[in-house]
């Protein structure tokens, strides 16, 4: 497995950690959508961040939604990811360019900017839970730790990273999801805040060449680290035909009456992979037959 994922469990069970590796995922959404550098990191980490969020649903077909509205040059990011290790996701304004932070880094909270980030989950059962919370640094594992105390209660860190190649191709993309579980012992907590304040930021182990079980076991030194599972992730859109044309007789009859007077094929594009769906002028009037007639 190239790109994968790993959950654990670690101080008897009271803590529950992930962690992920996804350069080719994260390359894939590059090429896909022509992202610039900051849009790629941005992009990327909250991938990285929607599978492993994923990874903690329940049914098998859950989905789980991140989107970040920011005030920011990049405008937005929308992330859907499923407990099967698939992912996919798209920004706004792929095309932003920003100077680098003092430290060099890429400046994804200044092209996210402030605004809200949300987390929704379409359970299986038809149900639709989610909630937001306001952005503190738009640098995406800054506001998902700030997430999880706040909306979820659970005390968390979220570490994420991608790292670029000098000709924007993508070199690294991962991260790590700790959680405490209830009752967690105070001796546990005082050693995992005293790991994480001595960590490396996550482009560096990643640069490094760490897998998902070396995050975290850099994460969790000194802990009894158990891994509980391993999948691979990958980046997988489940657009079709079908669910375009679906998409397009609900635009109703007016609408699609328009488009045919028109007399030119119409060309539509899934925002999450660029697909083009392209329908000529028999196949929209094969589309609207059995609608109702305009007024």
């Amino acid at each position: 497995m190239t790109d994968y994922m790993v959950r654990a469990i670690a101080a008897g069970e009271q803590i529950r950690a992930f962690a992920v590796t996804g350069r080719e995922l994260v390359e894939y959404a590059r090429s896909a959508h022509n992202t610039s550098p900051i849009a790629t990191a941005a992009l990327g980490r909250t991938m990285c961040a929607g599978l492993m969020m994923a990874d903690m649903l329940k049914g098998k077909d859950d989905v789980l939604t991140i989107q970040v509205n920011g005030d920011g040059p990049l405008q937005g990011i929308t992330v859907t990811a499923d407990n099967h290790g698939t992912v996919k996701g798209y920004v706004k304004n792929p095309a932003v360019i920003l100077p680098p932070k003092e430290n060099g880094h890429l400046n994804v909270g200044g092209a996210v900017g402030s605004g809200t980030l949300s987390v929704s989950r379409d359970l299986e059962n038809g149900q639709v839970y989610g909630s937001s919370v306001e952005l503190h640094s738009g640098e995406i594992a800054d506001d998902l730790t700030w997430y999880f105390a706040e909306s979820e209660q659970v005390p968390s860190s979220v570490g994420l990273g991608v790292l670029m190649n000098k000709d924007n191709t993508v070199r690294e993309a991962g991260g790590f999801i700790i959680q405490l579980m209830p009752n967690t012992d105070d001796a546990v907590i005082s050693r995992l805040e005293e790991n994480i304040g001595k960590l490396p930021d996550v482009t560096e182990m990643l640069r490094e060449g760490k897998n998902p079980e070396e995050l975290l076991e850099t994460v969790l030194s000194g802990f009894d680290l158990t891994i509980t599972d391993r999948q691979p992730v990958n980046f997988s859109c489940n657009c079709s035909r079908d669910r375009v044309s679906r998409a397009l007789k609900l635009l109703g009859p007016e609408e699609l009456d328009s488009m045919i007077n028109d007399g030119e094929p119409v060309t539509l594009h899934c925002q999450f992979c660029e697909k083009q769906y392209t329908f000529n002028i028999e196949e929209l009037k094969g589309l609207r037959a059995g609608l109702p007639a305009s007024e």
